[in-house]
């Protein structure tokens, strides 16, 4: 334990410097913003500012992430299991890790990781491929789920450690994101069967505490506690906090020792947008259920479920999470209704429908928000109390994957295909 506290100033002080790395899911703040200044707003395919565009055959909804020069993504086969019943396959499933150069386009690795036998059944809107990776100064770490995590040396591809006996019927796949802090990397696997969550040791892969829900679901049907949401972790009046929503509820727990310090019950089930923390407040999306979109204080111990301070059911997104600008809260939901709210009093201040189905969770940058659909729509609005439409932008395949940020480079995954684009 000596190692992973003495891991965490060296922590805290890197995630206050500028936006080096888009190190994980939503970005080095988890919240997907970017700093940066100068990112392209028109684009079009075979357009100058589209750099490099690659080929990825698959089926794999993991969002790229970057270190340095090399762009890190998880790839799986675009075979599925849709059935609920044991395939037959004539040989097994390969699960992958794929880096390629930033400047290049280039492919420096493709590597096989994990073989699967007999894969989990796998929802049509799912993929084997969901959960994004988390990535650091040498290290990549590669999430499957159930299927298996891996460690890698990003300079060789050499596998440093493997998991593959942690347990879960993702029922549906799996999607929820590692997270790191200090030494520790957080698993969520929140499934038809199990629902836990669990930290390792980064450096060796070893548990170092695990925590089941333990709480009353209201249901013994395994398909109302599923969850694919990505904890965040937050500083709360010197205390941090892993906060970590699933089905039903969220619970903050210690980071280190994993012990609850409270609960939230919101109800909803499928969790998957990453949680927002700011004014004071908490924002938390369960999802389905009566309370889809809810803002709570985080600052008391137990139960907290009567201290929520907003709630709201208009317009909040299944899939995607929320971008948080300020006092002001903005969100794309899956039929294409974009919406501003007050974060403060979840008053609404503007919606507005834009064209195509919207999974992958908005980007802010520079004033701008971008979002990304599944017809290959990409939108560029202020973030601002008006809406303002600045480009109405198309390339040829829609997205699913969130958007990543590289310098002065979007990083864009589509169904297929990677992009580059930047301005020239």
């Amino acid at each position: 334990m000596r190692t992973v506290v003495g891991a965490l100033i060296f922590c805290i002080c890197t995630t206050a410097l500028a936006d080096e790395n888009w190190n994980q899911f939503r970005g080095p703040r988890g919240d997907g913003t970017s700093t940066e200044k100068g990112l392209p707003v028109e684009f079009a395919e075979g357009s100058s500012s589209i750099i490099w565009k690659i080929a990825v055959p698959g089926r794999a909804w993991s969002s790229p992430v970057i270190w340095g020069k090399q762009i890190w993504l998880t790839n799986a086969p675009e075979i599925q299991n849709t059935t609920k019943e044991k395939p037959k396959l004539d040989k097994p499933l390969e699960f992958s890790a794929v880096c390629v150069d930033l400047d290049s386009g280039k492919v420096v690795h493709d590597l096989k990781l994990f073989a699967v036998d007999t894969p989990q059944f796998t929802h049509t809107t799912n993929s084997y491929g969901s959960p994004t990776p988390f990535i650091e100064e040498g290290r990549v770490y590669i999430h499957f789920g159930a299927y298996g995590t891996a460690c890698l040396d990003t300079q060789t591809g050499a596998k440093i450690w493997e998991r593959t006996d942690l347990p879960c019927d993702h029922f549906r796949g799996p999607g929820s994101s590692p997270v790191i802090y200090g030494d520790l990397l957080y698993l969520t696997f929140d499934g038809y069967d199990q629902q836990y969550i669990i930290a390792l040791n980064k450096l060796t892969g070893e548990t170092i505490w695990k925590k089941d829900r333990n709480i009353d679901f209201g249901t013994t049907d395994g398909d109302a506690k599923k969850a694919y949401s990505t904890p965040i972790l937050i500083d709360v009046e010197g205390r941090k906090l892993l906060i970590s929503p699933f089905a039903a509820a969220t619970i903050a727990y210690d980071p280190i020792h994993g012990d609850p310090i409270w609960m939230v019950r919101h109800g909803g089930m499928n969790a998957a947008g990453r949680p927002l923390y700011g004014n004071g407040l908490l924002y938390i999306n369960s999802a389905d259920g009566p309370n889809p979109l809810i803002a709570v204080p985080p600052t008391s111990e137990g139960d907290i479920s009567k201290n929520i301070a907003w709630r709201t059911t208009k317009s909040v997104p299944k899939r995607s999470s929320q971008l948080l600008i300020g006092d002001l809260l903005f969100m794309m939901n899956d039929g294409g209704v974009a919406s501003c709210l007050d974060a403060k009093t979840s008053r609404e201040i503007w919606t507005k429908r834009l064209p195509g189905e919207y999974w992958a969770s908005p980007l802010y940058a520079d004033g701008l928000i971008y979002c990304l659909s599944q017809q290959g729509h990409v939108p560029v609005f202020k973030a601002s109390a008006e809406f303002e439409l600045v480009a109405d932008n198309k390339l040829d395949e829609g997205f699913v994957a969130s958007p990543a940020v590289a310098g002065k480079s979007l990083i864009l995954r589509s169904k297929g295909h990677l992009y580059r684009i930047e301005n020239r």
